[in-house]
């Protein structure tokens, strides 16, 4: 499955008042995340992802994605559990760009689609047992 989540950023939506985008999910494996720029973003659409007060993406704490006319894409394997399944974007912008979209992708898959059988049942179907 898919996740899309978009946000147009307008000159209202700065670092004092960076707008929250709530993205829930369901128990799985994120396997696949994109940051879709739209062109008009100027490198001025920053964009932080958070799993309750832990920064995800980008991984380096403070840091931000930005982009313009691009998509930022990389593979993750990240396993949300019951109960824990609610990422938060912050967005924003430096105050001079209005109207450019930012969409947030992200694919998650049940954990046994990924990964059909666990170590300990990889070793036994290797043995025969």
């Amino acid at each position: 499955m898919f996740y899309v989540f978009k946000h147009t950023i307008t000159t209202d939506d700065i670092v004092t008042a960076k707008k929250t985008i709530k993205m829930p999910l369901t128990k799985g494996v994120i396997h696949q995340v994109d940051f879709l720029f739209a062109d008009g973003c100027d490198h001025e659409a920053n964009i932080q992802v958070f799993l309750a007060n832990f920064q995800l993406w980008p991984s380096n704490r403070g840091a931000t994605l930005t982009g313009n006319a691009t998509v930022v894409s990389f593979r993750d394997f990240i396993e949300l559990e019951e109960g824990g399944t609610n990422l938060e974007a912050k967005v924003w912008g430096d105050g001079t760009i209005d109207d450019v979209d930012v969409i947030i992708q992200i694919g998650l898959l049940p954990k046994k689609v990924l990964m059909p059988l666990s170590f300990d049942e990889l070793l036994k179907a290797v043995r025969g047992y």
